[in-house]
């Protein structure tokens, strides 16, 4: 006893599969049940063989009431006859037993029923057992062939009309043909989930077909392989690729070693033809140069339609037309996708064969990847690209698929015309793409914070280099601690800038950037320089340094974040340089080795582990409103590690702390002092400034007004001012 969930493949069945590892058994029909309102196909006295674990389920969908065992059965080299030989001799071959890993006792009987040619399960224990001949019972429309006896004709699904993609009457016509031929035990109805269409929802038969396939085992007599199988090849040239990731090399290795010969025919009324001829006597594929000419010639003059439409003759020439047949088999889609670098960077000026990169979602090691692999390893020898970069897919904020019907997607057109186009470029450029990525409102909010902060470096670096020269520029050896510094952190930021892009990782180029620009310069550099740059002199040194640092920061960021805001850095470099050309065809320029000078970096690291003390205890004072703004204050810093205390040196601790005066001590500080648990080290007295408020640094300092010509301001901005106005008097 068989049970099948496609009764319309019966027509094709060639043999029976079972599993040597389940039990089975002979059962008698000893009686039916009570009370049924119609006559069950199975009578008493029938001997029926199913699995043992299955039987009393078999029984009671036949409507058995009593049955019993009357012994084991071991199914090897068993045959049986098809049940459909009684009416037609054409199924009076003989059904052999098959032993198949794929049956189980989970459902049904214990017995597949075997049709190689519609099933793949089938397929495989057919061949495995030696089996060769594969029967065609439905054609391309979806119909059994005329040749197909008691079922010529009948469609099992509906490929036209109103009805199209339902199953057609096949299935009940051979239910009732196995009726008339006593062969059916029971029926029933049920739903399950059968192969269907992603695309149109229809649902999808198997049917065996005539198929073109490339070897992938056999060896290829181009001097260039050497030898070499198309497996071999391919492989040797996975391992000639760069992947970005790295796992993507495993995962397409892993397909080519595994993969079976390569189909690339398709029956489908549309698409490349497989411009081929085959001898009908030896079934070989016609080799003739002069026939090839003349199907490209055909091809360029009206396109691949030519194929279909122009008479055999046109392309065979000599050749005795009925002693050929057309291949009518288009190629599948994969192959002309895999072809696409011979005809997009071969013969083409401004480009060159392989390419750098070949750049899809993590899908195509599976398809478009390795497609191209095949087909250039086959005709070229090698992969016709040096790197392939995977990505994963955009899923919404929650990581769910979107999809309209449930009103998760994101349009790309709104986040522009609400935030800009950069935007869209910072996000990808944030993500990591080598994983599935997501998007939603939150997650743009946080990129256009992002996106602010650098847009707003850019806009104070302008601000601060107005009238800028080389003249102003300060020597490298003549730089304070704080501009080495800086110019210490491009330098390092210079090396993983360029090492992130050579790995198409815009994480490791974005993420430093977002954070050298907050922490770095504006809550470091700019804070601090912030007095120097409004009320130095033009010609202070302390200014000029500054902006010196501030056009090498300039320089780089607008080239280093050209790739990823391409709009707001041509923006930024034009308006600064409006001759200069575009920012985008600028190169990165070379930044000095010199510039590394890891002593600032560990300086700057002390000097800031004692800031944070400061402003920690600034930030009480304010909440306990006994100081407003830091320049109201004058901290005592006592600090009792040599080193910490020594990282000071040469600098100017008000400068640092941004107060109007500061006195660093040496030692362990009161016990009531301000301290933090990650410094234990640092104590800070916040006392309030001294003195009167500068009209213009705001600085409170008890030499405010000692310069008779400027009584509201400091000495330092009295001769800023001075000089200002000897300037304007000398115009």
């Amino acid at each position: 006893v068989i049970w099948t969930t496609t009764p319309w493949t019966i027509p094709a069945n060639r043999a029976i599969a079972y599993n040597e590892s389940i039990a089975y058994g002979a059962y008698q029909v000893e009686a039916l049940e009570e009370g049924l309102e119609f006559e069950p196909w199975a009578k008493p006295g029938d001997k029926l063989i199913v699995a043992d674990k299955l039987a009393e389920e078999v029984f009671k969908a036949a409507k058995i009431g009593k049955w019993r065992r009357i012994e084991a059965i071991d199914c090897q080299g068993m045959v049986c006859a098809h049940p459909l030989a009684a009416l037609d001799s054409h199924y009076g071959y003989s059904v052999p037993l098959l032993a198949g890993d794929h049956v189980t006792e989970e459902a049904g009987t214990g017995f597949v029923h075997t049709a190689p040619g519609h099933g793949a399960d089938d397929y495989v224990v057919w061949m495995s057992h030696g089996h060769r001949e594969i029967p065609e019972t439905v054609d391309a429309d979806g119909a059994y062939y005329p040749h197909v006896p008691l079922f010529g004709g009948l469609k099992v699904l509906e490929t036209e009309g109103k009805k199209s993609g339902k199953f057609g009457p096949a299935n009940s016509a051979v239910m009732d043909k196995l009726i008339e031929a006593g062969g059916l035990l029971a029926r029933g109805r049920l739903e399950h989930s059968y192969p269907h269409s992603w695309r149109s929802k229809a649902p999808v038969i198997f049917r065996n077909t005539p198929q073109w396939f490339i070897r992938m085992d056999e060896p290829l007599d181009s001097a260039q392989h050497g030898g070499r199988t198309l497996r071999e090849t391919a492989l040797e040239s996975i391992e000639a690729t760069a992947f970005y990731p790295e796992a993507g090399r495993n995962r397409i290795r892993t397909m080519v070693e595994s993969r079976p010969d390569w189909l690339i025919s398709r029956q489908r009324a549309w698409g490349a033809p497989l411009a081929m001829f085959v001898d009908k006597e030896t079934s070989q594929p016609l080799h003739d140069e002069e026939v090839n000419a003349r199907i490209i010639a055909a091809i360029a003059a009206d396109g691949a339609d030519a194929w279909f439409t122009r008479p055999v003759t046109d392309f065979l020439g000599p050749h005795d037309p009925d002693r050929y047949e057309k291949v009518e088999d288009i190629l599948d889609v994969w192959f002309d996708s895999g072809s696409t670098h011979a005809f997009t960077l071969e013969g083409r000026e401004n480009t060159r064969w392989p390419a750098d990169l070949y750049l899809e979602g993590s899908d195509q090691h599976r398809g478009w990847f390795q497609s191209s692999l095949l087909e250039s390893s086959g005709t070229r020898g090698r992969a016709p690209y040096n790197g392939v970069l995977t990505h994963g897919f955009t899923m919404d904020e929650n990581g769910e698929k979107m999809s309209k019907s449930k009103g998760n997607t994101v349009d790309p057109h709104q986040v522009i015309k609400e935030s800009g186009a950069e935007i869209i470029r910072l996000w990808a450029a944030m993500v990591d793409y080598s994983d599935d990525q997501r998007i939603g409102k939150t997650i743009l909010a946080t990129t256009a914070d992002a996106y602010r902060k650098l847009r707003n470096t850019l806009r104070y670096l302008l601000g601060a280099l107005a009238g800028y020269s080389d003249e102003e520029a300060v020597a490298l050896a003549d730089m304070p601690p704080l501009e080495r510094y800086i110019l210490h952190r491009l330098q390092a930021l210079d090396t993983e800038v360029r090492d992130a892009y050579a790995g198409y990782a815009f994480q490791d180029v974005i993420r430093p950037l977002i954070a050298f620009c907050q922490e770095d310069l504006s809550a470091l550099f700019f804070d601090v320089r912030r007095d120097a740059l409004y009320c130095d002199q033009p010609t202070a040194l302390r200014r000029r340094a500054a902006r010196t640092v501030m056009d090498a920061a300039f320089e780089r960021l607008t080239v280093w974040l050209a790739p990823l805001m391409p709009f707001t850095t041509e923006e930024a470099w034009t308006l600064r340089f409006p001759d200069a050309g575009s920012n985008a065809l600028r190169i990165f320029p070379e930044t000095p080795a010199a510039w590394a000078c890891p002593e600032e970096a560990a300086r700057w690291a002390k000097v800031q582990a004692v800031t944070a003390v400061v402003t920690g205890a600034l930030e009480v004072e304010r909440r306990e409103k006994r100081l407003g703004a830091a320049l109201e204050a004058a901290p005592v810093v006592h600090i009792s590690d040599p080193a910490l205390l020594a990282a000071f040196e040469g600098l100017d601790a008000a400068e640092v702390f941004r107060t109007s005066q500061a006195t660093l001590v040496s030692g362990e500080g009161p016990a009531g002092a301000f301290r933090l648990a990650e410094s234990p080290a640092v104590a800070v007295e916040p006392l309030r400034a001294q003195g009167r408020k500068c009209a213009r640094s705001w600085r409170i300092l008890p030499e405010v007004g000692e310069d008779p010509r400027y009584p509201d301001l400091s000495l330092r901005d009295a001769e800023a001012v001075a000089a200002w106005d000897a300037a304007r008097g000398a115009t």
